[in-house]
């Protein structure tokens, strides 16, 4: 591991994106694809050797200098990258997904007319992610926090003729920020505590801090639970947790691939690294942990019941994010952070690939996302079937433990709700349970997606703007019995991702489950790794180790009699408990809430601000008021001003009237 290969890793795609962005459409489409692509998959190719090398021991964390920075008084921090196992971990996961992601667009944006600009944008998202990750300091983490909020905005509204991706990008932006100004107060409250923001530094000063107290809005409370505590608002915002999740479903507005950017292996994943990066300091701060525990568990359950309601493909993938991200954070909440890690590596194969298929799927039903107007697509679209089944087998955590043998997510989900029964705190037994529902409804809204998506009788038929879109010749209208309308496979750039990303869902949790949950030589102090806790963890009862299987058997079977056996269910269930559903259908109407308690206020506000204020007072005596003074003025001035010979000597002569009488006066 050289300096030149991180530093490569990282700067490539910040170089790729310069060229691809600038060069725009001088460059054409063929030649930005090319480059930011090619240096995408240059960074996952070096990438893949350093985390290799960590994995067998042969690699030691490792800081390459980049610049000097900032020195100011007792503020001095360097531009440095930092690249331990934590950051190896990384390192793979957000290179090997961008580059699919690069891939994949090839295909999928084929007809985009503005494919330089987003493509440009794919590579700034990657290079910002790597900055976070690579931080050898708090101000620089900050720097990559910032840089994918940015990126996330320019790509959720990257189709900015279209409101609804605006609205998206604003509101992503927006309650980001909110988080961000905990994030950022997080990191002003540690600068004041330990005159430093090196994370090395502070990791070791940390533990003597525990049980100091500070002066906080007026009382004396606990340091480092006020510091982890606004640290991880910042995180709840990143990662769309609970209270601040609202920007996550609506970010499926961006085009398909970012949505499997930002949500498999990139912007949301950036609070669960936060939180285990800075383990050492949350291991100080029970109360913080205590918060980190019930946030997590209580999103990963609420955003699964969502998920169940939802016909958008898209959104309901998206809330299933949102619900693997909170099955990592109670892991890391509970003091398994090598199996919240572990979650967050094999969940960006599976997560990628459920995206990337429903992109797929998208692209063969002529971009409808609704999936009552799918059906019967597995006959049509077999490989995007074969690799959708392969993902939604990884998420539901099919395996046998007995066997040692599974899919990815049977080996990271799994080992999270063992690790809550064992933690035996009475918030890790809520989150244990929390855990287990969540994967009943898991299995439930996942196989619902592919019964509906795939099985049953085709009912592209029905929808209008799959046919409206279609233009049929009088022989294929007067002939075709299926409404004019062929689904068809998506082209190879776009199945080449799927390929690779199936191998993944189906392995990754079988091949790397010893070193991320077992060895604490693996991570190799870049993070806090509670040993005494992974022992309990497998010395759990038969049946917690078998509740996430059972769970799953029966959230199939009851999505197979409610979509394949006996249709008629749902729409009997929605009657029965119309208002359950529909609370659970309106995402719980937090959306409404925060428009009556925040974004009405705000408005109300503004007006005021504006009206009164902008325009009534600072206009008014500002440039309007000036404005005013220089037309009446010049009016007076025009008056002066009459062209006629007469009226200048008269002027002339009464003013040289004027200054003789002031000489003689």
């Amino acid at each position: 591991m050289s300096s030149t290969q991180i530093l490569l890793i990282v700067f490539l795609p910040l170089l790729a994106a310069i060229i691809a962005g600038l060069g725009n459409r001088a460059l054409g489409n063929t030649a930005a694809k090319s480059i930011t692509t090619g240096a995408l998959f240059a960074s996952c190719l070096m990438s893949w050797p350093i985390f290799l090398g960590f994995l067998n021991g042969s690699l030691q964390e490792t800081v390459v200098p980049v610049l000097k920075w900032v020195e100011s008084g007792s503020l001095t921090f360097d531009w440095a990258l930092r690249v331990d196992t934590l950051t190896a971990v990384m390192l793979v996961v957000i290179t090997s997904v961008s580059a699919l992601v690069h891939l994949y667009s090839w295909g999928y944006m084929d007809e985009d007319p503005d494919q330089p600009r987003f493509f440009a944008y794919l590579s700034l998202f990657t290079f910002a992610m790597l900055m976070l990750v690579t931080a050898d300091n708090l101000v620089q983490m900050f720097f990559g926090w910032e840089g994918v909020g940015l990126a996330s905005y320019l790509l959720i509204g990257f189709w900015f003729r279209k409101p609804s991706a605006n609205k998206a990008a604003i509101k992503a932006f927006v309650v980001n920020r909110v988080g961000d100004l905990g994030f950022m107060l997080g990191i002003f409250g540690t600068y004041l505590v330990f005159q430093t923001t090196s994370i090395p530094d502070i990791l070791k000063m940390a533990p003597g801090m525990s049980g100091s107290t500070i002066g906080f809005l007026g009382y004396r409370v606990a340091t480092m639970d006020v510091l982890c505590i606004l640290l991880f608002i910042g995180a709840m915002g990143k990662s769309a947790q609970l209270g601040l999740h609202t920007w996550l479903p609506d970010a499926m507005e961006g085009p398909t691939p970012v949505s499997a950017l930002i949500h498999a292996a990139t912007m949301v994943t950036a609070g669960v690294f936060m939180v285990c990066r800075l383990s050492p300091m949350f291991e100080t701060a029970p109360v913080a942990l205590s918060m980190v525990v019930f946030v997590g568990a209580a999103t990963c359950f609420f955003a699964a019941t969502i998920g169940t309601t939802q016909w958008d493909i898209k959104r309901v993938i998206a809330y299933s994010t949102c619900s693997q991200l909170g099955y990592m954070f109670f892991a890391a909440g509970v003091g398994a952070y090598g199996a919240a890690m572990f979650h967050l590596f094999t969940h960006a194969f599976f997560k990628a690939l459920l995206f990337l298929g429903a992109g797929s799927v998208i692209h063969a039903m002529h971009h409808e996302q609704d999936m009552r107007y799918y059906g019967g697509l597995r006959k049509h679209i077999p490989l995007t079937f074969w690799a959708m089944l392969l993902g939604t087998l990884a998420i539901t955590g099919l395996g046998v433990y007995h066997l040692k043998l599974g899919f990815a997510g049977f080996w990271s989900k799994d080992a999270i709700i063992e690790v809550a029964f064992a933690r035996g705190t009475d918030l890790a037994t809520f989150a244990f349970w929390m855990g287990v529902i969540a994967a009943l409804l898991t299995s439930f809204y996942s196989w619902r997606l592919m019964f509906l998506t795939f099985w049953g009788k085709p009912r592209w038929i029905e929808s209008e703007h799959i046919q409206h879109s279609v233009h049929k010749t009088p022989e294929q209208a007067g002939e075709d019995t299926t409404g004019g309308y062929h689904p068809h496979e998506s082209p190879l750039p776009m199945l080449i991702p799927l390929g690779v990303l199936s191998v993944g869902a189906v392995l990754a949790g079988q091949v790397f489950a010893p070193q991320f949950l077992d060895s604490a030589a693996f991570w190799a102090g870049s993070i806090f790794y509670n040993e005494n806790l992974i022992h309990r963890m497998h010395a759990v009862p038969y049946l917690v180790k078998y509740a996430a299987f059972i769970v799953m058997v029966l959230g199939f079977l009851g999505a197979w009699y409610a979509y394949i056996r006996n249709p008629s269910i749902p729409a009997k269930f929605v009657e029965q408990f119309r208002l359950v559903h529909q609370f659970v259908y309106n995402k719980w109407y937090f959306d409404e809430l925060y428009n009556v308690l925040f974004v009405k206020p705000a408005f109300w506000l503004g007006r005021i601000f504006w009206v009164k204020g902008d325009k009534g007072l600072i206009d008014r005596f500002g440039p309007d008021g000036a404005a005013a003074l220089v037309v009446q003025g010049a009016a007076l001035a025009k008056k002066v001003q009459s062209g006629y010979l007469y009226s200048y000597a008269l002027i002339m002569l009464l003013g040289l009237v004027a200054a003789i009488t002031w000489v003689l006066v």
